[in-house]
């Protein structure tokens, strides 16, 4: 397969080029390339320079950013040998060409830095290897501060990129290396791009290789540095990955050669902790990416022997450095580092106190009543996607925060607060685009009537408003809950909470408050295999309308129940029950604070695939990605009524910054396919559950819909025993495996799962693998 991009100038070409634009009469030979072409000059002089004549697909503007980044280089005292850029007769520092194709490409000059590329056989010594380590990081050190406008222009050698070679593991040979670059892809995804904004970023060469490199005549030192076509702001710490990577390609002892890299980098430019983390896995990146690259560029272009040069040794080490254990190898490295770096960067992390020091703190003033979870708590320091991170650096996956429905720290929400918080926030009160522009989005997902926004801060505030609201608009106060129902913290609607009136503390049922059975189809009367349990269960509906001896203000339900037990209620319950509550002359409320925006997977509101539509949606947790915003949504009739006089204002609720956050929310879950994605992942996580239920005893029943998932642990599966302490006990387990989860339900006994809508299938393996391994291992609170 021909490229037309490639540029076919001849040596003629290049010396009539060197001619007529530096006005310089040369001899010239051409040099190896990957894409462009490069031609040696030399002068009679004895001046040697390189003509660089670039692919045709190669925009100016990154050329330019090459050249700036040498020329910022050249610029420091005692900085790294490198290229410098020479400028035509005309004065410029890049010329378009054309070659007798017509064909128009860009040139440029630079100076022929002197030395032997490492490749030619320059020996791999230690104290080379440290003097490369040594050279690097003083690069690095100069470019920490260089910026361009093209810097961050998308480059698939970017380390950040891994990711993207997914769509050639197909020209990966299998027997071959193909399943070690699969373990790459994993590792990547699972240990590194939770860390990745954590890490320093600064703009890097990018391509340290042995063909780069190059090393004095007597091959003692580090003479330069060549190439600047990779060069692209990323992760500092992928400079030191990519020049480890290349110079362990074919050695003995690769990692003790790669220490001595290491100790000369951080002598230079030092380390941080999470940069040490995460360097092995990086030069496994580099390795997999040169593989894949090579071998799918190899069948396109299969007359050029500069792509499968290091294809060989680069499988190899990719096999040997993928089966070192990673523990070992960090302590390792901070060995090399003189154990030097610090483990907690307080200056990114927050103020350094420490576990035992911020749980006094707490003790003297924080509240009793707000708990910790796990028995040794977490010190959690930075979020990322699918993970939380500690303050030691490891990632966690977390498999319960729905609150951060598109992923933690997602960057399109982060941008859109803090710009519009540098602009404007104020309260409702003056008119401003974003309310009405938010308000028209949001009731766009939901069906008719559901028309009228009011703006809140929380979900117990959209619950408890929504309270009022039903009871201004009937005139009735009594309202029906469901069984093990959470509603929020507000007085009202913990009185509307009987996961919170009925457990430890509580008060107890308040007379206007009448509680219906959980429609549970594991645990219930009525069960799953009752083509009529949607009915039967809500006929308590009707019965408890009638206990209440009158007509009642509202039924509250969640579309799906959480805090019960992650309850998926039988279909045809919803529609049921708001009949029952409709024809008593109430309100209907779904309570979507939990289960909204997409979770569900086959529809955006949980309520939809019960075929239901209420009166008021209440929504709140997911709607800001942990923004504080929450909202209610209700017909124009209800809103109607509330206008009775007393005005409703809230100082927070619907400013222009909440309302921002709220749009880039919606944008996210549309624009990547978020919904979809809920619906896919988790019935492959419902599978994978489903599968380990059949091989331990401990798991009762497994349930969900989309990315909203319970696994209950029974003692025994018949009487339904609940198994609460071994819940616990998994809980602490996976948590030390890496994965967040929690219990909920009556009885705690539930694995409740409800992760950002970012996981992959990959996530969702991971944690069905680890919860089997916990529970092949055996629990200590499992009877024998």
């Amino acid at each position: 397969m021909s490229d037309s991009g490639v540029p076919t100038f001849s040596v003629d070409d290049a010396r009539r080029l060197a001619r007529d634009l530096y006005g310089i009469e040369v001899e010239a030979r051409q040099l190896v390339s990957y894409q462009d072409q490069n031609f040696l000059l030399e002068h009679g002089s004895g001046r040697r320079l390189v003509l660089k004549l670039s692919h045709a697909s190669v925009p100016r503007e990154m050329l330019d950013l090459q050249n700036r980044a040498m020329e910022h280089i050249a610029d420091r005292e005692s900085s790294p040998a490198t290229p410098r850029v020479c400028s035509t007769l005309g004065g410029e520092r890049i010329v378009t060409v054309a070659g007798d194709d017509g064909v128009t490409h860009l040139a440029r000059l630079v100076t022929f830095v002197e030395g032997t590329p490492w490749a030619a056989g320059a020996p791999h010594s230690p104290e080379l290897g440290y003097r490369l380590g040594r050279f690097v990081g003083v690069l690095d050190r100069v470019l920490a501060d260089f910026s361009h406008p093209a810097m961050h222009r998308f480059d698939r050698w970017d380390l950040k990129h891994t990711l993207e070679i997914r769509e050639y593991l197909g020209a990966i040979p299998d027997p071959g290396p193909r399943p070690n670059v699969e373990r790459v892809l994993a590792r990547f995804e699972q240990r590194v791009l939770p860390l990745w904004s954590g890490l320093r970023a600064s703009v890097i060469h990018g391509d340290a290789n042995n063909d780069n490199i190059l090393v004095s005549d007597d091959g003692t030192d580090i003479a330069g540095l060549i190439d600047f076509g990779d060069c692209v702001h990323s992760a500092t710490i992928c400079e030191l990955a990519i020049a480890m990577a290349y110079l362990m390609l074919g050695q003995e002892e690769p990692l003790t050669l790669g220490e001595q890299v290491l100790r000369g980098y951080h002598e230079t430019h030092p380390l941080e902790a999470m940069e040490l983390d995460v360097l092995l896995d990086l030069v496994l990146c580099r390795l997999a990416i040169s593989l894949a690259y090579s071998y799918r560029l190899s069948k396109l272009r299969p007359d050029n022997t500069y792509l499968t040069v290091n294809q060989e040794n680069a499988g190899k080490l990719l096999e040997r450095l993928i089966a070192l254990d990673s523990g070992g190898v960090r302590e390792r490295f901070g060995r090399a580092c003189g154990d030097t770096v610090s483990t907690i960067d307080t200056a990114k992390n927050g103020r350094g106190r420490g576990r035992e020091r911020i749980l006094e703190a707490r003790r003297r003033h924080i509240g009793a009543s707000l708990s910790i979870s796990y028995s040794e708590p977490l010190e959690i320091v930075r979020g990322a996607g699918p993970y939380l991170i500690d303050e030691r650096g490891r990632a966690y996956l977390d498999a319960i925060n729905n609150v951060c429905h598109v992923g933690h720290c997602h960057p399109r929400v982060v941008a859109a607060a803090s710009a519009q918080m540098a602009v404007l926030n104020t309260n409702t009160r003056y008119l401003n685009d974003l309310l009405i522009d938010y308000a028209e989005r949001l009731t766009a997902t939901l069906p008719e009537p559901l028309r009228v926004c009011f703006f809140v801060n929380s979900g117990s505030e959209a619950n408890d408003l929504a309270l009022r609201m039903a009871r201004v608009h009937t005139g009735r106060h009594d309202a029906v809950v469901v069984d093990g129902a959470y509603h929020g913290t507000t007085t009202s609607v913990v009185e509307l909470s009987p996961y919170k009136f009925g457990g430890p503390g509580g008060a107890g049922r308040p007379d206007h408050v009448q509680v219906v059975p959980c429609p549970d189809v594991y645990r219930g009367p009525h069960g799953a295999d009752d083509p009529q349990a949607g009915a039967e269960y809500a006929a308590d509906v009707a019965a408890a309308i009638d206990r209440a001896g009158g007509p009642v203000a509202a039924f509250f339900c969640e579309s799906m129940i959480s805090c019960g037990g992650q309850i998926i209620p039988p279909p045809g319950y919803l529609r049921a029950a708001f009949d029952h509550v409709r024809h008593a002359g109430g309100v209907c409320v779904a309570d979507e604070v939990q289960v909204g925006f997409g979770r569900a997977g086959d529809a955006f509101w949980a309520f939809d695939f019960q075929d239901a539509v209420p009166d008021i949606v209440t929504m709140g947790k997911p709607i800001g990605n942990g923004h504080p915003i929450s909202a209610l949504v209700t017909t124009p009739e209800i809103a109607r009524s509330f206008a009775n006089g007393m005005e409703y204002f809230n100082t927070f609720g619907g400013n222009p910054v909440s309302c921002a956050v709220g749009l880039a929310v919606l944008d996210v879950i549309e624009e990547e396919g978020l919904q979809e994605r809920a619906r896919v992942v988790g019935a492959h996580m419902l599978e994978g559950l489903r599968g380990l239920a059949e091989r331990h005893a401990l798991i009762g029943d497994v349930r969900g819909h989309g990315m909203f998932l319970g696994v209950e642990l029974v003692r025994d599966r018949e009487t339904l025993e609940p198994a609460r302490e071994e819940a616990t006990e998994v809980i602490e387990r996976m948590k030390d495996r890496g994965v967040l989860l929690s219990t909920e339900g009556p009885f705690h006994n539930v694995i409740k799962i409800k992760p950002p809508l970012v996981w992959t299938t990959a996530h969702a393996d991971f944690l069905v693998e680890q919860l089997d391994a916990v529970l092949t291992e055996g629990l200590n609170k499992i009877p024998s």
